[in-house]
C-alpha cells in the first residue's frame, strides 16, 4: 500500500476519532477514552475486534496474489464461479422410528424442493445394539430411524433411485455394518457401487470428544475407518468417504477457534490414516467433506469458512505436498456456506423429530436465500473487506498455533488419548455457560425476552414401545429365515480379521455379512470380541464456571446455601449426575456437574450409557440426596419412571430425581407424576437450578422425617 493512501488513511482517522468522540460524550463507559479502544470488544476467541477496520488493519495482508476464487488458498471458494452456476444441494436431517415412517418423509421433501438425503439413525443403531438389546429400551426410534438389518435399508430408500440421490448418513460408531447395509440396498435396488453418490460422515475422533457415540477404543476405530477408504477409494469413486464434523464440537460447547483446529486436525490426521492404507493424498483428499456448525455470531461464522479453506489448502500442500491442485479444491468442497451442501435445522428439532410443518419453514428457508434473495449471483461478496480480511487471518492464526499443538502431542489420535481436547471444549462450554446464565451473552428468548407465556410447540411424539416390538418382530422372522450357517459364517470371518487370523477388508466382510442378513448388533459383536468396548475416563473441570461468572455476588449467595446445609445435615448436599441410554451428548451434564461443584456440591457423574438400575445402584452407593437426569434423546418418558421405580425397588426413594435438558412441556406433568421433583429446561440457570434441588431435599427429607414419626 502506498505512503500516499496510508497518509490520507491516518488523517481520516483522526477527524474519525475527533467526531466519535464527540457523539459518545456523556457516556460513562466511552468519554474521555480513544472510541477504538473503548468500542473494541474480545471475542470468546480471544481475537479483539474493533469498531472499524481501514485500509491500515490489511495493509499487512497479501489479497493480491490470488485475489480470485477457485485459486490457491481459495479463501474466497474452491470454484471459480461458486453459486452463480450451481448451488448448494439442499438436504433435510431427518429419521423417524421406523424405516417406513422415514421413507414416507424423504419422499415428500425431495418432491417439494429438496435435492439430497440426511439420515438420522437411533442412538441403538449408531452404539452398534440391535433394537432387541436390553441396554436400548428407552432408545429405539427415538432420535432417528431404527435400522437392524438390510431389510430395515431397502424399506428407508424405497422408490428412491440411489444413482441419483446423493445421500448424507450421519453415522460413526456402527460405520461399518450400516455403510455395508446401505450398498447391499442400492445393489438389491439394481444400482451398482459405483453410481453411488453421498457421504458416511465416518469422524470417530470427534466422537470420542465431543459426541461419543463410539463403540470400539480409539485404534481400531480408526483403523476402521482406513478400511472403509480404501474400499470406496478402489469401489465407490463418486462417493465421499468421510465427513469431517465440526458441527459437534461447536454444539459441544467450543468457540470458533477450536472448532475450527480441532476439524482441521482431525482431517490430517485421516490423510494419514488413509496413507497408512497405501492411499496417495491425491486419491484420498478429494473425497473428504467437512461438515462445519453456523452459530449466530455472524461475522466469525464467515470469517470461520473462509479460514477453513485457507488452513486446510496450506496444511494439505506443506504437510503431504499433493501433485493434483484438485486435491485441495474438492477436500473443501463440502464446507458448509462454501459450496456443495445445506441442511438447516428445524426449529423443534432441540425438542423432537421435526414435524412436518417444521421440516417445509427448515427446507423453505435454504429455497428462499437460493431462489429469493440474489446471494448467489455475486461470488463471495465479502472478498477485500477490510474487517472480513483481518478476521479471517487473525481466526485462521488463532486456529494454526492450536493445530500445531495438537501436530507436537503426535497428531489428533494421540492427542484425544490423553483426552487433551475433551477437556479443552469443556473448560470453553463452563465458560460460555457462565456467560449465558449471566445474561452476559444474549440468546433470544432464552435469557432475555423471553414470554410470560410462551406458546405451544407441536412435537412429534414417538411410541417408543410400539417401534421396537415392531422392530424385534422383524429381527425374528430375519434370523428365523436366513441361512444360519452362512451368517454365521460371515461374522466369524469378521472377528478373524479384526484379529489379523484372516486377511480381507473389515467392510468388504461387512458387506458379506448384510448379504446374509447379520444383523447390525451382530456385525459389531463380531468386532468387539477382539476390540472391545470403550469406556471413556472422565474427568471434571474445575473452577472455572464460578470463576468465569460475572455476576459473583449470586455465586457466593449459592455457595452460602450449600454451607448452611453443610451446617444443618452434617455434610454437603450431594449429586449424582448421569444420563441413561444410548445418548453421549454429555455437554449438559458436564456443565451442570462442574457448575453445581463450584457451588458447593458434591458432585459424583455417572458413566455414558447406564440403565435406571445401574443409576439407582450407584446413586444409593455414594448415598447421594438427588439423581441428576440430563436427557437430549427423547428417552425420558421410559427411562426416568423406571429410575423412580428402581431406587424405590431398592429402598432409597427418600432420594430426589430431577431432570434437566431437551424436555417437551407437554411431558412435565407426565414426568410430576412418575415422581421427578424438578424439570429444569433450556435457559435454566445453574445457581437457581441450585437452589431449588436443596429446596427440593429438604422438603423430602422434611416430609420423611413427619412420615416416619
Amino acid at each position: 500500500m502506498s505512503s500516499r493512501v496510508l497518509a490520507s488513511t491516518a488523517e481520516n482517522e483522526a477527524e474519525w476519532k475527533k467526531r466519535a468522540t464527540k457523539e459518545l460524550k456523556g457516556s460513562p463507559k466511552h468519554e474521555g477514552k480513544d472510541p477504538l479502544e473503548s468500542l473494541s470488544f474480545e471475542t470468546p476467541e480471544g481475537i479483539r475486534m474493533k469498531p472499524l477496520y481501514t485500509p491500515t488493519d490489511v495493509a499487512g495482508l497479501d489479497l493480491t496474489t490470488n485475489p480470485y476464487p477457485g485459486l490457491f488458498p481459495y479463501t474466497r471458494g474452491p470454484y471459480a464461479t461458486m453459486y452463480t452456476n450451481r448451488a448448494w444441494t439442499v438436504r433435510q436431517y431427518a429419521g423417524f422410528s421406523t424405516a417406513e415412517e422415514s421413507n414416507k418423509f424423504y419422499k415428500q421433501n425431495l418432491a417439494a424442493g429438496q435435492t439430497g438425503l440426511s439420515v438420522a439413525f437411533d442412538l441403538a443403531t449408531h452404539r452398534g445394539y440391535d433394537s432387541n438389546h436390553p441396554r436400548v429400551k428407552g432408545d429405539v426410534g427415538m432420535a432417528g430411524v431404527a435400522i437392524d438389518t438390510v431389510e430395515d435399508m431397502k424399506v428407508l430408500f424405497k422408490d428412491i433411485p440411489l444413482d441419483k440421490v446423493s445421500v448424507s448418513m450421519t453415522m460413526n460408531g456402527a460405520v461399518l455394518p450400516v455403510l455395508a447395509m446401505y450398498i447391499v440396498a442400492a445393489e438389491e435396488q439394481g444400482v451398482k457401487q459405483a453410481l453411488l453418490s453421498g457421504t458416511i460422515q465416518n469422524d470417530i475422533l470427534k466422537e470420542f470428544m465431543v459426541r461419543n457415540t463410539f463403540i470400539y477404543p480409539p485404534k481400531p476405530s480408526m483403523r476402521v475407518v482406513g478400511e472403509i477408504m480404501a474400499y470406496t477409494s478402489k469401489n465407490m469413486p463418486k462417493y465421499n468417504s468421510i465427513s469431517i464434523s465440526g458441527y459437534h464440537i461447536q454444539e459441544a460447547g467450543a468457540d470458533a477457534s477450536l472448532e475450527l483446529a480441532y476439524t482441521i486436525a482431525d482431517g490430517l490426521e485421516y490423510v494419514r490414516t488413509g496413507m497408512a492404507q497405501g492411499l496417495s493424498v491425491d486419491n484420498l483428499a478429494p473425497r473428504f467433506s467437512f461438515f462445519f456448525g453456523i452459530g449466530m455470531n455472524f461475522y466469525m461464522e464467515i470469517a470461520k469458512l473462509r479460514a477453513a479453506r485457507k488452513v486446510w489448502s496450506q496444511l494439505i500442500k506443506e504437510k503431504f505436498s499433493p501433485k493434483d491442485e484438485r486435491t485441495t479444491v474438492e477436500a473443501m468442497a463440502a464446507v458448509l456456506g462454501g459450496t456443495q451442501s445445506l441442511h438447516t435445522n428445524a426449529y423443534d428439532e432441540a425438542v423432537g423429530l421435526p414435524t412436518v410443518t417444521s421440516a417445509r419453514v427448515a427446507r423453505n428457508t435454504q429455497l428462499i436465500l437460493r431462489d429469493e434473495s440474489g446471494i448467489p449471483k455475486v461470488i463471495d461478496p465479502w472478498g477485500g473487506s477490510y474487517m472480513m480480511e483481518k478476521l479471517t487471518d487473525d481466526l485462521a492464526n488463532t486456529a494454526l498455533d492450536i493445530i500445531n499443538e495438537v501436530e507436537s502431542m503426535g497428531g489428533m489420535s494421540s492427542a484425544v488419548e490423553k483426552g487433551f481436547p475433551k477437556l479443552r471444549i469443556e473448560q470453553v462450554a463452563a465458560k460460555r455457560q457462565a456467560a449465558i446464565d449471566s445474561g452476559e451473552q444474549v440468546i433470544v428468548g432464552v435469557n432475555k425476552f423471553r414470554l410470560a407465556k410462551e406458546e405451544k410447540m407441536d412435537v412429534r411424539q414417538i411410541d417408543n414401545t410400539i417401534v421396537r416390538e415392531a422392530q424385534i418382530k422383524q429381527l425374528e422372522q430375519i434370523f428365523a429365515g436366513r441361512d444360519k450357517a452362512k451368517a454365521e459364517q460371515c461374522l466369524a470371518n469378521l472377528t478373524k480379521a479384526a484379529a489379523g487370523e484372516l486377511s480381507g477388508n473389515l467392510l468388504e466382510l461387512a458387506v458379506e455379512a448384510a448379504r446374509a442378513r447379520c444383523s447390525v448388533g451382530e456385525i459389531s459383536d463380531a468386532l468387539e470380541k477382539v476390540f472391545g468396548r470403550f469406556q471413556l475416563n472422565d474427568s471434571l473441570v474445575s473452577g472455572v464456571y464460578a470463576a468465569s461468572h460475572p455476576q459473583q455476588d449470586l455465586i457466593h449467595r449459592i455457595q452460602g446455601l450449600s454451607e448452611q446445609f453443610l451446617k444443618d445435615e452434617g455434610r454437603r448436599p450431594r449429586i449424582l449426575v448421569a444420563k441413561m441410554g444410548q445418548d453421549g451428548h454429555d455437554r449438559g451434564a458436564k456443565v451442570i456437574a462442574t457448575g453445581f461443584a463450584d457451588l458447593g456440591w458434591d458432585v459424583d457423574v455417572g458413566p455414558l450409557f447406564q440403565t435406571p438400575a445401574e443409576v439407582a445402584r450407584q446413586a444409593i452407593d455414594a448415598d447421594v440426596h438427588a439423581v441428576g437426569i440430563s436427557s437430549q434423546a427423547a428417552g425420558h418418558k421410559t427411562l426416568v419412571p423406571d429410575l423412580v421405580a428402581e431406587l424405590k425397588k431398592q429402598g432409597a426413594e427418600d432420594v430426589v430425581v430431577v431432570v434437566g435438558g431437551v424436555i417437551p412441556p407437554d411431558d412435565y406433568d407426565f414426568l410430576y407424576k412418575s415422581g421427578v421433583s424438578c424439570i429444569f429446561g433450556p435457559g435454566t440457570r445453574i445457581p437457581d437450578a441450585a437452589e431449588q434441588v436443596i429446596s427440593s431435599i429438604k422438603k423430602k427429607h422434611l416430609k420423611s422425617a413427619v412420615t416416619a414419626q
